[in-house]
């Protein structure tokens, strides 16, 4: 038999995934174990997507919709960006996609040609990595160095150093939970603008910040490229079902390749995701569970030689500085699994080269699990 393997697949394992699957695996044997592994909300879509979804089905017909998504959900997604941040938004801009992760792709097809430079920030979400580099783009990681979030003195000087086409952030960013201020972000965006450096703003945790209001890259500039889900804040991981804002020329380009390589995004989820935008009053409910638990880590992973790396300022992720334990929080992670029964994510997910410093704790889940993870490690630690 001759199998052909090319460079493209030898990307980084998910090693959040990874650890996911050994704590499933200990579950299954009946060993309670407390996962702060994944950023998955522990809590189902809201009673309104849901019922959306059982009518639909009931009605017997699902199928294909158009490779940009139903008009109504592109209208309801465009009526959110005045509703939610005093902006306008055109639903001929949005593309609506399957999930966040066929948006990255469709938007770095879109944009970039093999051998193009794109910046992202390190630590950051490692499917930017591994997408980019599996299509031939040369990604550019930007160490913070203790920053908490990028910014445009980072990007000048990555720019200097050798020309970029893209640059891709985040704020709330995964996995530091850190959010750019306002000022800072139209600076950025600005200085990209000026550089001839196209942008690319990952806001999939927006509506999950604690401690000012959310600020959309889209407000400094109709030329950038904005990918948001309702994934995270509308707890539905699993519909698969996310949107992309795009520059009108984009449009057309993102739309021809989703023709061909998603056909288009599942119609159910379509259907029942329109219903997510009046589900405010249960979804700020889990918001503020989320809150009572960031105050419960940000108080105890300290105390616990957990040093916080990152502002908790966003998102539903503590990043910890685990060196006063270990310099292999690979090692630490599988440990942690299997003698005191908690998962976490290793750095190393996120930025390859100071990884093995820091661990991610995601705090999604319920206040009792986090109660129970914290005298777990306490126990463990002693």
């Amino acid at each position: 038999m001759v199998v052909s393997l090319s460079r493209r697949g030898d990307v980084e394992p998910f090693h959040a995934m990874d650890i996911l699957a050994e704590a499933n695996r200990l579950k299954a044997t009946g060993v309670p174990v407390v996962s702060m592994a994944v950023g998955q909300p522990s809590d189902p879509a809201p009673t309104g997507v849901r019922q959306a979804a059982t009518n639909a089905l009931k009605m017997g017909r699902i199928g294909y919709t158009d490779a940009l998504g139903l008009a109504g959900l592109r209208e309801a997604i465009a009526q959110h960006y005045p509703d939610h941040y005093g902006l306008a938004v055109s639903p001929g801009r949005i593309a609506v996609t399957t999930g966040s992760s066929a948006a990255f792709n469709l938007a770095f097809l879109a944009m970039f040609d093999p051998g193009d430079r794109v910046a992202i920030a390190a630590p950051g979400y490692p499917a930017y990595r591994n997408i980019m580099a599996a299509l031939g783009i040369e990604v550019v990681e930007i160490e913070l160095n203790g920053d908490a979030y990028l910014h445009a003195e980072h990007l000048k000087a990555a720019h200097r150093e050798k020309k970029l086409k893209g640059v891709l952030f985040a704020s709330p960013a995964n996995p530091t939970g850190a959010v750019i201020p306002a000022d800072e972000l139209s600076a950025l965006v600005t200085t990209a603008q000026e550089l001839g450096i196209a942008v690319i703003s990952d806001e999939i945790y927006h509506r999950l910040a604690y401690a000012a209001p959310d600020t959309t890259a889209l407000a400094y500039g109709e030329d950038v490229t904005v990918i948001n889900s309702f994934s995270k804040y509308y707890c539905m991981t699993g519909w698969r079902i996310g949107w992309m804002v795009l520059p009108q020329p984009l449009v057309r380009p993102v739309e021809r390749i989703a023709q061909s390589l998603y056909i288009s995004p599942p119609e159910l989820s379509q259907i029942a995701a329109i219903e997510a935008f009046k589900a405010t009053g249960e979804l700020e409910a889990v918001k503020a569970r989320y809150a009572w638990n960031r105050e419960l880590l940000m108080k105890r992973l300290p105390e616990l030689g957990f040093a916080l790396a990152a502002p908790m300022d966003g998102a539903f992720y503590a990043f910890c500085d685990v060196t006063r334990h270990t310099n292999d929080s690979m090692a630490l992670a599988r440990k942690m699994l299997a003698e005191a029964h908690v998962a976490a994510t290793p750095g190393r997910d996120f930025d390859p080269h100071q990884g093995h410093r820091t661990m991610r704790f995601s705090y999604a889940g319920s206040h009792d699990e986090m109660v129970e993870a914290m005298m777990r490690l306490e126990r463990w630690l002693k």
